[in-house]
């Protein structure tokens, strides 16, 4: 509660109190004079009582005018068992009236006041429950929009790292804040708004708290969400209200978070009524780039979802500019990990340029809170410093799940697992164009009951049709070990034929990758009433969806032929994987590929292809955007650019 509302009600007290003292001298007292009861009854017998009103044992009454000092009245407590009283007023011609016997002034008083004191609680519960969502009283269209203090920790540019792009694109509108006549007398105008967008947890919020450190400007931060409130017309009253604030601190910064909230394209309600959001959106694209001007107040807002939005909100003269915060390169991993490990006790073991190639696809969250599980696991063990193993441990933890060691399995279970991880590792181990492996397990993590992860050696922005064949068989590997070694089948291989299929269909369907040449089959179509979702359209005949099948079937039957053919030619090392993982549960990549070299006489790391100029002759690139290239475990992949075609995404192999 705060002092407004303190005061009000301490008032209100004092106001009650009043009131009911002045009820109670009002009937207790007033102008009558008590007397005795003896004098009482004398001045009844000698005929100066005119009136007297009974209650219980109270008696009030009233002199006659010729009685000894003119008309007066009195009050008196009279004995309850003395009926000779009532004999002598009814001799003298005594009035006597009777009341029944009631409460005390002060409970009638109050008892009198209740309704009054139950409005005034009621009015004083309800101011209170509006100041407990963050409203005031009455006041539903103010903004919520917040504004950054001094006293507030500043973030600056020197804690943000791995988008160096951005920074320089957001420095350029803090030094048009600094010094504008800079840029204006060569004809310049500030852009109006900004747009950061790019996946989640790459540090578009953490680059707006920069600016707000950076630039010695009102800055004002809102999220999209706190426009819209289930009152209509709220959310453009809270935009009025929020540029208003903005013209009186101009020249400042407004922030929006996750304005897809309300910047969503208009039209993808569901219904034909009046549409909150949409009401909101017309009033931000009015102050915006409206016919009044709000010349100094920079808009800048934050989305991962940059499809979604309408057009006449990201046109120019509203976003002038679109900076893209996408997942940073090897460079940019490493200074990520620099900030974060700067207030963290560091081994001389731990060097964050190996941690930033064994990371790739890694966000900027991701690498926060890999050092954060670092740390937390070095504390567990009461280490002074983290070391290296620590940060292994929490890759291990951040890209394949918590360990279940409490998971009891089956020998036969275990046996069936190791097998079918086996059957993965030694085609991602052995087959050139597959990403090098970087660990297999067979101890439980998250919901699968097995792991192979494979790493790639740098970051890929395309993958090749030769890649793409080989991850279809680095998929097929477990089912194939399976069939070779137990001779039966499992449900464990459902994930990976459900990806392989998705990958094989992709191929043929968007990038061309088949016989039927570079065709685009299935066109994306957006389901306007369903917010601008994508659904796939069959624009072809029938004929053509069975030659679609038979292409996707003759995919997946090579990569099918391929894995089969390395698993059986090479069966003796797959055992003694199998053997091994049973002995010890987990084998990194250079024990798997020592095994295969005590086999095979062959070094397959150092036959590893890792450009994908190295393919053969005549194979085309592709960017596929989400099809991961990692087997059993959610690897990173490249970022979708705006209006992705959705991507079978990839899950844990091996579900309970």
């Amino acid at each position: 509660m705060n002092s407004t509302v303190k005061t009000a009600l301490l008032w209100v007290v004092i106001i009650v109190l009043v009131f009911l003292l002045w009820s109670l001298f009002q009937t207790t007292k007033g102008t009558s004079e008590p007397i005795a009861f003896s004098a009482f009854l004398d001045k009844v017998n000698s005929g100066q009582v005119e009136k007297v009103t009974i209650r219980g044992d109270e008696i009030r009454g009233d002199t006659k005018a010729t009685a000894p000092g003119g008309k007066r009245e009195f009050h008196l407590n009279a004995p309850s068992n003395y009926p000779q009283m009532y004999d002598q007023l009814r001799a003298k011609g005594v009035i006597m009236e009777f009341e029944p016997k009631g409460d005390a002034p002060f409970i009638t008083a109050l008892i009198g006041w209740a309704p009054v004191l139950f409005l005034i609680g009621l009015w004083i519960f309800f101011m209170r429950q509006m100041q407990a969502g963050g409203n005031k009283a009455l006041s539903f269209g103010k903004s919520k929009a917040k504004l950054l203090t001094g006293t507030a920790k500043k973030v600056t540019f020197k804690d943000v790292a791995g988008v160096d792009e951005a920074k320089l694109e957001l420095h350029e509108i803090i030094e048009f804040l600094k010094e504008p006549q800079k840029f204006t007398k060569l004809g310049g105008k500030i852009p109006k708004g900004v747009l950061l967008m790019g996946p989640p947890g790459t540090g578009k919020t953490l680059l707006a708290r920069a600016i707000a450190g950076e630039a010695n400007a009102p800055f004002f931060s809102i999220s999209g969400s706190d426009f819209v409130e289930m009152f209509v017309g709220v959310g453009a009253s809270r935009v009025r209200d929020l540029f208003e604030q903005g013209k009186k601190n101009a020249p400042c910064i407004i922030f929006i978070d996750e304005i897809d909230a309300v910047g969503r394209h208009r039209g993808a309600g569901l219904g034909g009524g009046h549409d909150e959001r949409e009401q909101t959106l017309n009033q931000l694209l009015v102050e915006m780039d409206g016919f009044e001007s709000n010349d100094g107040v920079i808009l800048v807002a934050a989305t991962n979802r940059p499809d979604v939005l309408d057009p006449a909100l990201l046109r120019p003269g509203r976003f002038d500019r679109r900076v893209v915060v996408d997942l940073p390169d090897l460079k940019g991993r490493e200074g990520i990990l620099r900030v974060h490990t700067r207030t963290i006790p560091l081994a001389e073991d731990v060097d964050p340029s190996i941690l930033a190639r064994g990371t790739p696809g890694f966000s900027g969250a991701d690498l926060a809170n890999l050092v954060n599980e670092a740390a937390l696991n070095a504390a567990r063990y009461d280490k002074k410093k983290v070391q290296m193993v620590d940060f292994e441990f929490a890759k291990d933890k951040v890209l394949m799940g918590v360990e279940r060691k409490s998971m009891v399995m089956s020998d036969r279970e275990k046996k069936n697992t190791s097998y079918h991880e086996s059957g993965h590792t030694i085609v991602a181990a052995i087959l050139p164009a597959a990403d090098p492996l970087h660990k297999v397990t067979i101890i439980p993590r998250g919901r699968a009951l097995g792991l192979t992860q494979q790493l790639p050696t740098e970051d890929k922005y395309s993958y090749s049709k030769r890649y793409l064949e080989a991850m279809l068989a680095v998929l097929m590997g477990g089912r194939i070990a399976e069939e070779v070694f137990l001779n039966e089948i499992t449900t464990g291989a459902g994930n990976d034929i459900e990806r392989a299929t998705g990958m094989a269909r992709r191929m043929v369907c968007e990038w061309g990758m088949s016989d039927l040449g570079p065709v685009t089959f299935g066109k994306k179509e957006e389901a306007i009433f369903l917010g601008r979702e994508f659904a796939q359209h069959q624009d072809f005949s029938e004929a053509t969806a069975i030659d679609i099948d038979k292409e996707v079937r003759r995919i997946l039957d090579k990569a099918y032929t391929t894995a089969k053919e390395i698993i059986v030619t090479n069966k003796t090392a797959l055992d003694k994987i199998a053997r091994k993982l049973l002995e010890r549960e987990t084998l990194e990549g250079w024990e798997v590929n020592q095994i295969l070299v005590e086999e095979t006489g062959v070094d397959y790391i150092k036959q590893k292809e890792y450009y994908p100029e190295e393919a053969a002759p005549g194979e085309k690139m592709t960017i596929a955007p989400g099809s991961g290239p990692s087997t059993d475990v959610q690897s990173p992949v490249p970022t979708p650019p705006a209006n992705p075609s959705p991507a079978p995404a990839p899950a844990p192999e091996r579900k309970t």
